[in-house]
């Protein structure tokens, strides 16, 4: 049973990003300062070129793409999409499963469809270096490729058990150019507090952040680039969910329900967003993030307003959190241990647009070992939550003699993940569920806005 590929040509690229803000029934609220005034865009200026900017806050609805950026995402775009026939047969489902393969990029992962876009708006803005973070490295990766393709100078801060668990991670990002450190570092403020606070200090995102930002913001050649969380980040990569409906219209197909795994949003927003408009107008349609149970932010966190990184030097961003000061295990999905959420993907959540999902560690890998036997595809950890998922509902469908249509997103390959399958093939990987006392004591320290 051959499994159908459906191609899109380099004439169907998208030419324009779809802007959620100009759809939503309800603004979203603002970034506010530690004063708790809302944030400029003249202080925001201080770390992000005026071209991200004016996109961060746009209600425009269709954004044009540069053509300088399309040409370098024609390199891997469009991206195919996948009917699982295989792995449909293996569960014995009558339900039909697609899945959106974005491992075919040079970095291996959704991460450049705004690494490339970044990268631009900040060249012509005349920066010449970059500074960033990264989890388990896709991030820290696709910025290094992009920096490279139009000059700039990047440094990457990466949270430091990834740094030791991904070690081929680190050389991708120096093949490209890029200097990379295990983060907390000595070099800032935010790093040496962390390391004074716990010598043994495993890292994450939120630190990273912190000190990313802080370099930044203390030199007038540098900006700061993020790969997820921020409403410009999760406009670019809009080119999944908008591909995805073109080729599901090839097939005369539409999805009942899409899952994609969730840290800070950039692949809910990517594949979902171009799919809210149809729910918005009574289709039925259930849009599901995945994420951690040892991570939970959107299942466990609180709404409310926190700061993006672990020190305070970000604005503050109303989302779901668990607190900026919250320390995430050390699981191999690195790319989804990230204290908060999206403020677009938060406010889809809080008003039941969008629903949410934990699922634990042990189970995701068994489900991408399961994909992989199937459809030949080694994913990565953070893709296996959306996998996961996807298996149980098509279960759910067999039980019930139910012929949905699932979908979800693929972000990336796990080739340079395969210590983190070493560790699951041994029995030396575990569920981490975040005890409900210690996230308690996070949430505790959240910001007092009035």
């Amino acid at each position: 049973m051959s499994n159908t590929k459906i191609l899109l040509d380099e004439s169907e690229l998208p030419t324009h990003w779809y802007n959620v803000i100009a759809d939503l029934p309800t603004p979203p609220a603002p970034y506010l300062g530690a004063d708790g005034q809302p944030v400029s865009p003249e202080q925001l200026g201080a770390i992000f070129p005026p071209g991200l900017l004016e996109q961060e806050i746009s209600t425009q609805r269709w954004i044009e793409i540069p053509e300088k950026v399309r040409s370098i995402l024609r390199l891997w775009r469009p991206s195919p999409l996948y009917r699982a026939r295989r792995l449909e047969a293996i569960l014995g489902t009558p339900a039909k499963i697609y899945y959106k393969y974005e491992g075919g990029s040079p970095a291996g992962s959704h991460k450049p469809n705004s690494a490339v876009a970044q990268a631009y708006y900040n060249k012509i803005a005349g920066i010449k270096r970059l500074t960033t973070e990264t989890g388990a490295g896709q991030w820290g990766s696709a910025i290094s490729l992009a920096g490279n393709m139009f000059g700039l100078e990047v440094r990457v801060y990466m949270v430091k058990v990834s740094y030791e668990q991904k070690p081929f991670r680190r050389s991708m990002i120096q093949t490209w150019g890029g200097e990379v450190l295990p983060s907390p570092t000595t070099l800032t403020a935010a790093g040496r507090q962390a390391l004074e606070n716990d010598p043994n200090c495993q890292g994450s995102l939120g630190i990273a952040i912190s000190e990313a930002v802080e370099e930044a913001a203390s030199r007038q050649d540098t900006n700061y680039t993020l790969g997820s969380v921020l409403n410009h980040v999760l406009l670019h990569q809009t080119v999944i969910g908008l591909e995805t409906r073109k080729q599901l219209e090839k097939v005369g197909d539409y999805p009942d329900v899409i899952f994609a795994p969730c840290g800070g949003g950039s692949n809910v927003g990517g594949m979902m967003f171009p799919f809210l408009a149809d729910k918005a107008a009574g289709k039925e349609i259930r849009l599901v993030a995945v994420e951690p149970s040892s991570c939970p932010t959107l299942t466990r966190g609180e709404y409310a307003y926190d700061y993006g990184d672990s020190v305070g030097l970000t604005p503050l961003i109303q989302m779901y959190t668990l607190g900026h000061d919250f320390m995430p295990p050390g699981i191999h999905a690195g790319g989804l241990r990230y204290h908060g959420d999206s403020a677009l993907v938060s406010q889809l959540y809080h008003e039941g647009v969008l629903e949410a999902i934990a699922v634990p560690q042990l189970a995701t890998f068994e489900s991408g070992v399961m994909f992989s036997k199937a459809e030949g595809i080694v994913p990565a950890p953070e893709s296996n939550h959306a996998i996961h998922a996807a298996i149980d509902e098509a279960l759910r469908c067999k039980e019930r003699s139910e012929g949905k249509t699932i979908l979800f997103t693929l972000s990336g390959h796990g080739h340079f993940d395969m210590a983190s399958y070493d560790r699951y093939f041994s029995g030396e990987l575990t569920d981490q569920a975040y005890p409900e006392e210690a996230l308690q004591a996070a949430l505790r320290n959240l910001p007092q806005v009035k």
